[in-house]
């Protein structure tokens, strides 16, 4: 347990400090930054007058502030960017935990969250749905439907299996990826190449353009209910990183506590895909980089991937909206940003081990 307990008393706490407040600097300037120009003060001041307007209907109080901004600025810090912030936010911070916990369940650190076939699944879902002229609506729903569905095959397949169990798993896992892969790749081909086709192309690469409020509460919602049992239970997945059977001897039911941790990360894992597209590298870097900065235990790394991969997320989502004319994709940007930040993180040697 050497590993566990580094990291201890001050620079522990100043360090989840620092995270926070980046997070919260973060998401503020988020609102901010833009084509259209939101001063702080202005955002500051739309968003208390919400707040007071809250209040005023629950106690039937007339509390106001003067309108000192202009209506177009509160229209885009509200029905355009808090939406599009919010969901970027907890989709990163969904993506980052579901890949600490994979990690952790695995004893991999290669592990990310697709390793059991939920964002292919989500996104053949996705292809489907547009390919069958689904609504927005639908095609969501199919893509959330069909990430569910992959996981729970690969968790199926894997019982059946007389193998060991984590091995029979992430083979099942590949397979289940591989055949619905196969099967967005069959969806490209048949699809109107005018239409449909750009438009199945564009939404595996991710993007939050089309993200709206009802589709921030629904990845919302089901992400914190995810969310939850994993936060509660961290201290238990430092005991799946040792082997079965000293886990058994400290009186746990690894096979019931792997059981919770895959439909856990599995829901968070297919509402965010279901709504973002395919968004790769978080899950897999975030936790790499929270285990430099706070150790290998899992009290401490769990919620350190949820703050930073939120505000990782929401600095990816505000490059995609600004850097260029055209909205870059968000899978494209982790990808450049993920890919030599992983290629370092393997040079320095660190950040690469699970052992508690």
């Amino acid at each position: 347990m050497k590993r566990v307990e580094q990291n201890e008393g001050l620079p522990l706490k100043r360090g989840f400090i620092i995270l926070s407040a980046a997070f919260v600097a973060v998401f503020f300037a988020s609102f901010v930054i833009g084509r259209y120009s939101i001063s702080l003060s202005d955002l500051l001041r739309i968003l208390l007058n919400r707040f007071l307007v809250v209040l005023n209907r629950i106690f039937g109080s007339e509390i106001s502030l003067e309108r000192t901004w202009q209506d177009a600025a509160e229209t885009v810090s509200m029905n355009v960017r808090m939406p599009r912030i919010i969901a970027a936010a907890v989709i990163g911070a969904a993506l980052s935990a579901a890949g600490a916990s994979y990690q952790g369940m695995f004893r991999n650190p290669m592990v990310s969250p697709d390793i059991l076939g939920a964002s292919t699944g989500a996104g053949f879902g996705a292809a489907m749905g547009i390919l069958l002229g689904f609504g927005y609506s639908g095609i969501v729903a199919s893509s959330f439907s069909f990430g569910l569905g992959a996981v729970f095959l690969a968790y199926a397949i894997s019982r059946a299996s007389k193998l060991n169990s984590t091995l029979s798993m992430v083979l099942a896992g590949i397979m289940v990826s591989s055949v619905f892969s196969a099967g967005t790749s069959f969806v490209k081909l048949v699809a109107d190449t005018d239409n449909q086709l750009p438009a199945i192309t564009y939404w595996l690469m991710g993007s939050l353009t089309s993200i709206r409020g009802a589709d921030t509460a629904f990845v919302s919602v089901l992400v914190i209910v995810g969310l939850i049992p994993i936060i509660l239970l961290r201290w238990r997945i430092n005991l799946l990183t040792v082997s079965d059977e000293e886990a058994r001897s400290l009186g746990i039911n690894t096979r019931r506590l792997r059981f919770v941790v895959i439909i856990c990360a599995t829901l968070i894992t297919a509402a965010s895909v279901s709504v973002s597209g395919m968004i790769g590298w978080v899950g897999l870097v975030i936790p790499h980089f929270c285990r430099l900065m706070f150790g290998y235990d899992y009290r401490r790394l769990i919620p350190a991937s949820i703050l930073l991969g939120g505000a990782f997320m929401m600095v990816v989502d505000n490059l995609a909206r600004t850097v260029t004319t055209a909205e870059l994709p968000l899978g494209v940007l982790t990808a450049f940003v993920g890919g030599p930040v992983f290629v370092w993180l393997i040079l320095r040697g660190d950040g690469g081990g699970v052992e508690s």
